[in-house]
C-alpha cells in the first residue's frame, strides 16, 4: 500500500475513534435515550415511546414540581423508572382519596387521567429527596409505595419524545 493509502486509513480510524468518544461522553454526561415501559405515565407518556433525558439540568438546579424525571428504582438501581415530581424538599405532601395536597393546598393536576391508588399520610419531604407519582395514579408504583427518591438516584429530566415519529413532542 502506498503512503497515501495508509494516511487515509489512519485518518479514518482517528475520525471513528473521536466520534465514538464524543458519543460516549454525550450519552454519559449530557443526554440519554429512554424507552417508556408500562402505563404509569399515561396519558402524558405511552408504553414504547422513546424520549430524550437531559442529564445536565440537575447539575445546575434542583428538580421542580411538575418535572418528569428518570431515576434509578430505589429497590433495584439497575432498573430505571419515570415519574412526575409532585413535591420537593421541605414541602408537606399527602395523598387522600386521589387528591394530592402540597403544603395544605390541593395540587392542580390536569395531566392526571385516573386519580386513585393508595393514600399517603402527611409527611414532610426530606432534604435531598423528591416525592414522585405516575400520572396514571391507579396504575403506578411510585413514592406512595417506595418512598421519597434520593436526588442521587435521578438520571435526568425528560424533555422530548422522539419516537414514534408521529408522536414527536416536548414533554411537560
Amino acid at each position: 500500500m502506498t503512503k497515501e493509502t495508509w494516511r487515509t486509513i489512519r485518518e479514518s480510524i482517528e475520525t471513528i475513534l473521536v466520534a465514538l468518544a464524543l458519543a460516549f461522553l454525550i450519552r454519559a454526561f449530557v443526554v440519554e435515550s429512554f424507552v417508556v415501559e408500562g402505563f404509569s405515565m399515561e396519558p402524558s407518556l405511552h408504553h414504547g415511546e422513546r424520549l430524550l433525558v437531559n442529564k445536565v439540568v440537575y447539575r445546575l438546579r434542583q428538580p421542580e414540581r411538575g418535572d418528569i424525571i428518570v431515576f434509578r428504582y430505589p429497590y433495584d438501581p439497575r432498573r430505571d423508572f419515570i415519574k412526575r415530581v409532585v413535591a420537593v424538599a421541605g414541602e408537606d405532601v399527602m395523598v387522600k382519596n386521589g387528591v394530592v395536597m402540597v403544603n395544605g393546598s390541593p395540587l392542580s393536576e390536569p395531566y392526571v387521567l385516573h386519580p386513585g391508588g393508595p393514600d399517603f399520610a402527611l409527611r414532610k419531604v426530606p432534604e435531598g429527596t423528591v416525592f414522585v407519582l405516575g400520572d396514571n395514579r391507579s396504575g403506578s408504583e411510585d413514592s406512595r409505595s417506595f418512598g421519597f427518591v434520593d436526588l442521587r438516584l435521578i438520571k435526568g429530566k425528560a424533555f422530548v419524545v422522539y419516537w414514534p415519529i408521529g408522536s414527536i413532542r416536548a414533554v411537560h
